[in-house]
């Protein structure tokens, strides 16, 4: 027989995969066919060879109605074969076992007992065509009925337990084998995560180099503007304009400059057992977005610096709100996975394209006009200064979800 001792799935064989199983069927039901001694035979063996073959390979049949349909067609054409062929005394008594572990193999203990009764029972049904006044049945022939029916019972028992036996095992395969994806995805996310953390560590380095470079000729360039914008006072008003355009820009540059020391400075949050919610519903009111809530419960208090956090969530829930149209609205959901907090930000925006996944959280990366680029990068120094993960997931033209995992406990001594 073709089915196999598999979990219950709709996944279904390829037509033209051949397996050695298929060919010895094919060789067993030709001989069958080939022995019978008529057409009707053959066509009933052929029916019985043809749903043993497409088991597997119709994703419907894979589903229990598939199932149980042909389980049921089977039955039927088991029973017309051995109702052709002198019922209880047919030499193919024993295709009423291919019903029986068809049941037995796919599906439950209750299937299979139910089945099995229904085959026994349209086997025996044979004796409501009896003429009685002409046959009789001694205690020979009835001894032999019960251990027909005893011989059906006992292999549909059989074949369910092995059947359950290997789905048990299979569904335990595909435990371990979805906890490993999982724990695959975690190990790339923990990666991605130690070679940002390594390149924000050499960009932090560098970055503060450069801020401590430029403030002394930054200093220098805005007090001689200053000085030249006294001189001219109002003799030369182009000049003082242009000494003002000079100090506008040191002062701008300063802020800029400002921005990598913050951002090349360590990080120490000041932790504090903070309502998450409170805090993303902040964010959203400084950032004027229109949020849509979907808050767990079991994911609200966490130990983490309210204020570093409601950053976090501006910077988010304002570059969502610039992916997006306008006033659509930005979902966040929070739940407890494990010993961790995950809170999702999702918008329905432009997303970003995947070759740009990788680098987003770099600094001096943007795609706004005017940016810095350390928005993002700024977002990834306070997550890893939580112990936390970040990642991103994007469809460009479907939008993106930024994850963020949080512990919800804080230990201070990791081992």
């Amino acid at each position: 027989m073709t089915s196999s001792l598999t979990q219950d799935t709709a996944v279904s064989r390829p037509w033209f995969s051949v397996r050695v199983q298929d060919v010895l069927l094919l060789t067993l039901f030709g001989t069958l066919i080939l022995l019978a001694h008529n057409g009707l035979e053959r066509s009933s063996l052929g029916a019985l060879a043809a749903l043993q073959l497409i088991e597997g390979r119709i994703a419907w049949l894979s589903t229990k109605l598939g199932r149980a349909t042909s389980v049921i067609l089977q039955l039927l054409v088991c029973y017309f074969l051995l109702g052709w062929t002198s019922t209880f005394s047919s030499e193919y008594f024993p295709v009423l076992l291919l019903p029986i572990v068809s049941t037995a193999t796919y599906m439950g203990f209750g299937s299979t007992v139910l089945f099995s009764g229904a085959v026994i029972g349209a086997y025996l049904s044979f004796l409501l065509f009896v003429d009685w006044n002409e046959m009789t049945i001694g205690p020979e022939a009835i001894h032999t009925l019960q251990v027909r029916c005893l011989l059906l019972a006992l292999g549909a028992l059989l074949v369910n337990t092995l059947g359950e036996e290997k789905r048990l095992e299979s569904a335990r395969y595909k435990g371990a084998a979805e906890q490993l994806a999982i724990a695959n995805r975690h190990l790339l996310d923990a990666e991605a995560a130690i070679r940002r953390s390594e390149r924000l560590a050499a960009l932090g380095q560098l970055s503060a180099g450069l801020a401590h470079e430029l403030r002394n000729p930054l200093g220098s360039i805005r007090g001689s503007a200053e000085l030249l914008g006294r001189a001219a006072r109002n003799e030369n008003p182009v000049v003082k304009e242009l000494a003002q355009i000079i100090s506008e820009e040191v002062d701008r540059t300063n802020s800029l400059v400002t921005r990598f020391l913050d951002f090349a400075r360590p990080l120490e949050p000041r932790r504090e057992n903070a309502d998450i919610t409170k805090v993303i519903d902040r964010a959203a009111t400084h950032s004027k977005v229109s949020l849509i809530r979907n808050y767990s419960p079991d994911a609200t208090w966490l130990p983490v610096d309210p204020a570093l956090m409601e950053q976090v969530f501006i910077n988010l829930l304002t570059n969502a709100a610039q992916a997006s149209a306008p006033d659509a609205p930005i979902t966040v959901v929070t739940r407890a996975v494990g010993a961790d907090a995950e809170i999702s930000v999702i918008d329905r925006g432009c997303g970003i394209p995947a070759d740009k996944i990788e680098t987003i959280f770099n600094p001096f990366v943007t795609n706004k006009q005017g940016g810095t680029g350390l928005g993002l990068a700024i977002v990834a120094k306070i997550i890893d200064g939580h112990g936390g993960r970040m990642s991103v997931e994007s469809t460009p033209g479907k939008g993106s979800i930024f994850r963020i995992c949080l512990p919800l406990r804080y230990n201070e001594n990791p081992s």
